[in-house]
């Protein structure tokens, strides 16, 4: 009967919301133990990143639910300490990078995150890029996390995906960080270690470009799953893409695959692509990274203007369909 009460508690649990995050205590992955003996609930939760006042507001909120079930005639909430990455479980982490700047990588992979939350699972993104961030913008995303000195909390886009970002701390957005090697390591491997990301399906991480030092320390600190490297169709192309791999391979980290980006204009007369930047090398590319072709993004004036609006989340198209199946296939074979 204990059993069943216990899984009751843990079902009830799922409702009640951390504040600052607006995810449940299980999904952040703060309940640490249920105990039922007698109808007297011990709930045991993690205080990691929840300021105290917030800490009291919630043991009474978890109390309150608790006691409200059948088979429970006392409830007790205690806390006690983690550390974040104690309590982060992820099962899939992507990192999108590539070997030089503008071709869309942070568009790529705030797509890729949208799409596996259109699909219901739990994401967040990381955005590495700390003196180029760009992921809060094209989600609308202007609020400062919340947190203790125990750890941070992310901030949630219009679709529950968890986001941390350097713009995210910064006074303003178009605040500018001019700092060394070193100082930017040391903030990728804080919101890796010191943000509470909590459960997750996916994990997208938004690379720097290039190989330089952030791109190396996530592939030192991170356990990846993989990377997927963006180019664009231009001769320079087949050089930087051959440099993000080899970067890959020597860091023993597995290339799921190359996206195209800008790798053709629809015309809207005639349904006819035109490749404005020369033929595509998307197999020849693939086939350099030794890794499949994901799929090619269009040159498309409605992502321009989904982006800019802060509402990249409902872009929808058959080439990000394709990327996305396609991805998900890439992750879920066994070849590295």
């Amino acid at each position: 009967m204990s059993a069943e009460v216990e899984e009751k508690i843990r079902d009830a649990l799922e409702q009640v919301l951390v504040p600052g995050v607006m995810r449940s205590v299980v999904q952040m992955n703060l309940l640490r133990s249920v105990e039922v003996k007698d109808g007297k609930a011990k709930i045991v939760l993690a205080s990691t990143a929840i300021p105290s006042e917030t800490q009291d507001w919630l043991k009474d909120k978890v109390a309150t639910r608790v006691r409200e079930l059948p088979g429970v005639k006392e409830a007790t909430v205690d806390f006690v300490e983690a550390k974040p990455k104690e309590l982060s479980q992820i099962q899939n982490i992507v990192a999108v990078m590539s070997g030089k700047g503008g071709v869309g990588k942070s568009l790529v992979a705030g797509l890729l995150a949208s799409a596996f939350a259109q699909e219901d699972k739990a994401v967040g993104i990381l955005d590495a890029d700390i003196t180029g961030p760009s992921i809060p913008k094209m989600f609308g995303l202007n609020t400062h996390p919340s947190g203790s000195e125990t750890g941070i909390l992310p901030i949630l886009t219009r679709s529950g995906i968890e986001v941390m970002s350097m713009n995210l701390l910064l006074p303003s957005e178009d605040e500018t960080v001019i700092w060394r090697g070193p100082l930017m390591s040391k903030a990728i491997t804080q919101f890796w270690e010191d943000v509470l990301w909590g459960k997750l399906d996916y994990l997208i991480i938004d690379l720097p470009p290039g190989t330089g030092d952030a791109p190396l320390t996530v592939m030192q600190v991170v356990p990846l799953s993989g990377v997927i490297t963006v180019f664009t169709p231009q001769d320079l192309t087949a050089m930087v893409v051959r440099k993000a791999v080899k970067m890959a391979r020597k860091m023993n980290v597995r290339v799921l695959g190359v996206v195209e980006n800008m790798s053709y204009l629809v015309l809207p007369e005639t349904g006819k692509k035109m490749e404005l930047f020369g033929k595509s090398k998307g197999e020849e590319m693939a086939k350099a990274s030794e890794a499949p072709l994901l799929g090619r993004l269009p040159i498309d004036p409605e992502i321009a203007k989904l982006c800019d609006e802060g509402k990249i989340e409902k872009y929808r198209s058959d080439a990000l369909s394709e990327i996305f199946a396609n991805t998900k296939q890439a992750l879920n074979t066994d070849k590295f």
